[in-house]
Formats: C-alpha cells, structure tokens, sequence
C-alpha cells in the first residue's frame, strides 16, 4: 500500500475522474486549473494547495473531506 499522501490523493483523484468519464482536461476545466497539474498531481507528483483541493473535489461533486478521506 502506498504511504505518500501525495499519491493516496491523487490516486483518489483519478478514480472519481475516471468514474464520472472526466478527462484530466475536462476536470482541469470545471476546476479552474491547468491539466498539466491535474497529471502531476494524479501522478502524486504535486504538493496540493487547499484551495486547489476544494476546486477539484467541487469539480468532481464531493467534498475535499472524502476526497482526503482516502490518505491513510
């Protein structure tokens, strides 16, 4: 199992994105950010802001709390 809260996040990320049918552009876009950093931070290569947390959860229709809920 992963330790990295940095993958754990966007790992949560990438599955809501996938099961909504979002590409990492189309969730860029409703969250206001650049797609490159949607990848970095699905690749856990990203240390995410918690505003940039709560836009992409809004984005994805949850809450930052469930989107954080998946870091252990």
């Amino acid at each position: 199992m992963e330790t990295d809260p940095r993958v754990q996040l966007g790992q949560a990320v990438r599955k809501r994105r996938k099961a909504l049918g979002l590409s990492q552009e189309g969730l860029a876009e409703k969250a206001e950010l650049h797609w490159t950093y949607i990848g970095g931070i699905e690749r856990g290569e990203r240390n995410v802001s918690l505003l940039n947390i709560v836009k992409i959860a809004h984005a994805l229709g949850t809450t930052a709390n469930r989107l954080l809920a998946a870091i252990r």
